[in-house]
């Protein structure tokens, strides 16, 4: 029996092949609901926002943790490599795709429920922004230490760990309690 390494590259590619799979059928689904539309439609783009945020969470919050850990490992290492990959595979393959499904279907809610009216929504959105930004410096780090060459310490990558929880908190507060309608 042979036994594959997550570092081996055919996981990999079995990984991404599912990966894209799961994507493809979010896809559809999605696009079957705007041509079928369902009297609920709204309740469904909302349902897969919910799913595309989720997702895109749960990747901000774990992907830095990854970095604290990272850190740890000596370059080259195979504990370092194998931390490459991880990282690497959660960003191509949950955190950008859930990312780009969140705005979509947001996006899609903003204009057909709430016609981008309304100052809640406003700063939802700007956080959202910001947040996107976050994922940005996120990718840049994967990049990084794709190179050995990470410039920040254990300790700011716990702190940048709260970042994704203090703009989601914002959020949801935002989306929930409307507080500048």
């Amino acid at each position: 029996m042979t036994v594959e390494k997550q570092t081996d590259s055919a996981p990999g590619q079995k990984a991404g092949r599912r990966a894209y799979f799961m994507i493809l059928i979010f896809a559809v689904l999605a696009i079957g609901l705007f041509a079928w539309h369902p009297a609920d439609l709204y309740l469904w783009i909302k349902a897969l926002h919910i799913i595309a945020v989720i997702s895109w969470m749960a990747g901000m919050f774990y992907l830095p943790r990854l970095f604290v850990y990272h850190i740890d490992a000596e370059p080259g290492s195979q504990q370092s490599e194998t931390f490459k990959v991880m990282e690497q595979r959660l960003l191509r393959y949950i955190i950008t795709p859930a990312m780009i499904l969140t705005w979509i279907f947001g996006l899609y809610l903003a204009w057909s429920v709430y016609d981008f009216q309304g100052g809640w929504l406003h700063a939802k959105i700007g956080l959202v922004v910001i947040l996107s930004g976050v994922h940005g410096h996120f990718a840049s780090a994967v990049r990084a230490f794709a190179r050995d060459e990470n410039k920040h310490s254990a300790r700011y990558w716990r702190m940048m760990n709260e970042a994704p929880t203090l703009l989601m908190i914002a959020i949801v507060i935002l989306v929930v309690v409307k507080p500048f309608a």
